[in-house]
């Protein structure tokens, strides 16, 4: 059990560099410059390293039939991105990626021409690039696998932290800026980016990153003014 688990990480953090590997290239031929994608420093997007790991684990068994993998692989990568998006979201008041812009959308964070692309991804990662992974991770010896898969382990561990850090920087900015309309979003970006490196890292990896300013004290004004209105309404009715 320690070597299947041993083996589906090595797994994960292979397809993570890969996602990450493609990102860079789209975006190296849109902007001609080399751009560090994802949430975290590290050569690496977990979300497709996830991804590859759940449709390897829940599809494998069904690889005769091409339009069950295309097809779930659609569902699983889209429930991941969907959920992935709205829990940033809630944790850190903000919008990293928008797809509203799309034709087909689901409240602007999955879209289907991305979940076609993962589909087709499911594919090529279930007939082509998984026997040869396999084959790859199964003529690792075990101490090596064991080493390799601690230290990347501790790594990605760090990574997060730090990675997670800097962001709680961008809602604790917007918290303290009084400003709020759209304009919050590119203070937010002018603050951060004057702060640190991997700010600006993380601002150019995301440039459709929108705060969205969620404070208590917005609440608690907001539910005064509703109560206020229907004070207004019901004397009118007097």
């Amino acid at each position: 059990m320690i070597n299947s688990i041993e083996t589906y990480f090595l797994l994960f953090l292979i397809y993570s560099f890969l996602g990450w590997s493609m990102e860079v290239v789209i975006e190296m031929i849109k902007t001609k410059k080399f751009i560090n994608r994802g949430f975290l420093i590290g050569p690496y997007c977990p979300i497709y390293g996830v991804g590859i790991v759940l449709i390897t684990l829940l599809l494998e068994k069904y690889n005769s039939d091409v339009f069950v993998i295309f097809t779930f692989t659609m569902v699983y990568c889209g429930i991941l991105e969907y959920i992935t998006s709205y829990t940033m979201e809630k944790l850190f008041n903000a919008r990293w990626w928008e797809y509203s812009h799309h034709k087909f959308n689901i409240n602007g964070r999955v879209s289907l021409e991305t979940l076609a692309l993962f589909g087709i991804g499911g594919c090529l990662a279930i007939y082509i690039l998984n026997p040869i992974m396999f084959e790859f991770i199964h003529s690792i010896p075990s101490l090596v696998l064991n080493i390799v898969s601690i230290i990347s382990m501790i790594i990605i561990i760090i990574d997060t932290i730090i990675s997670f850090d800097i962001i709680l920087e961008f809602k604790n900015t917007a918290v303290q800026l009084k400003d709020n309309t759209e304009e919050i979003s590119k203070k937010v970006k002018e603050i951060i980016s004057q702060k640190s490196a991997l700010g600006r890292r993380l601002i150019n990896a995301f440039p459709d990153l929108e705060m969205i300013k969620t404070t208590i004290k917005k609440k608690i004004n907001e539910g005064k003014e509703e109560y206020e209105n229907m004070i207004k309404k019901v004397k009118k009715m007097k």
